[in-house]
Order: structure tokens, then C-alpha cells, then sequence
């Protein structure tokens, strides 16, 4: 009963400093999949510190529910921030937040996704990564430097190196 409790005065306060109308409490409180739309406008609005907004999400009662909202807040702040030194400064807030999420996976997960991202604005900023950096990239975010970067340097990398033929294809053929 108290962890209904707790989840219930943390998406009204939620909800509210989000100034998310329409959505129903209690809906929410009963069905994960009411909550995880509600958190994904929660995220979309912005607005709310990053750190304060994962100390909210990580206690979810779903694990899974909770990661996913973590990672679209990682996303959220990657997308609009364009310097890496304050990306990294933002995210490691998220990351001692979601430091509390069970399993250990979904910490990984989250941790693997901002390293992903400071790959991604380094990148954008003009600088390369070194092949440490781009080895430790995840598929995806090795997919979406070889379909979007514009770094010669990185492309030819992913062509040679690129952990799936897929991404060494794409990136041969951006490269050229």
C-alpha cells in the first residue's frame, strides 16, 4: 500500500510540475503503459532538472517501465545539448539516479547510452573519437554514426571496424 501510495504523490507532482493536463492519476498508478506515455510527455515538455526528473522515474514499480523512461530522458538532454563537457555534466545526474535501478542490466543500459551519446557530440563537435571510443559505441550508435555522421574520419573507421557488415556497408558507401 505505501509503495501505491509513494507512486501516486509522485506522478501528481510530476503531472504537475510538467503541466501535464488530461491525464488520469489513477489510470496511471494502475497500468504501466499509462505511465510510461505520461512519462514520455513528462520528458518531452522539458523544462524540469534532468537529476530530479530520474530520482522520479527510477521508482517506478516496473523495472522495465523505469529504465525506458531513464534512457528517453538520457536521449531527451542529449538532444539538446549540443557541448559534451555539459552533457556529461547533466548526465551524470541521471546516471547516480539510475544507479538505483534493479537489475544491474538496466544500470549498464543507461551508462552505455550516455557513453553512446558523448560519442555522438564529440562527433558533432567536430572532434574524432578515438578508436576506444568508437569500439565501445553500441551497435546502435554505431548504426547511427555511420548513417548520419559527417566525419570522414569516423566513417572510415566504421567501414573498416564497424561491428556489424551493416554498419561497415553504410558507412563504406557514405564514405565514398
Amino acid at each position: 500500500m505505501h509503495e501505491v501510495t509513494t507512486l501516486r504523490a509522485d506522478l501528481t507532482a510530476l503531472f504537475a510540475a510538467a503541466g501535464l493536463t488530461g491525464v488520469d492519476v489513477d489510470a496511471a498508478v494502475a497500468d504501466e503503459h499509462v505511465r510510461s506515455a505520461a512519462y514520455r510527455r513528462v520528458v518531452a515538455a522539458g523544462g524540469a532538472d534532468p537529476r530530479e526528473l530520474a530520482a522520479v522515474l527510477v521508482r517506478d514499480p516496473q523495472p522495465l517501465t523505469a529504465k525506458t523512461a531513464v534512457v528517453e530522458l538520457v536521449d531527451q538532454v542529449a538532444g539538446e545539448t549540443a557541448d559534451p563537457a555539459e552533457f556529461r555534466r547533466l548526465a551524470e545526474g541521471i546516471v547516480a539516479e539510475a544507479d538505483r535501478l534493479a537489475p544491474a542490466k538496466d544500470r549498464e543500459f543507461v551508462r552505455q547510452r550516455v557513453r553512446d551519446w558523448e560519442v555522438w557530440l564529440e562527433t558533432e563537435n567536430g572532434r574524432v573519437p578515438d578508436a576506444a571510443g568508437l569500439e565501445s559505441a553500441s551497435d546502435w550508435m554505431q548504426r547511427r554514426l555511420a548513417d548520419f555522421s559527417a566525419s570522414r574520419e569516423v566513417l572510415a573507421w566504421l567501414a573498416e571496424h564497424g561491428r556489424t557488415k551493416k554498419i561497415r556497408n553504410i558507412a563504406a558507401n557514405r564514405a565514398t
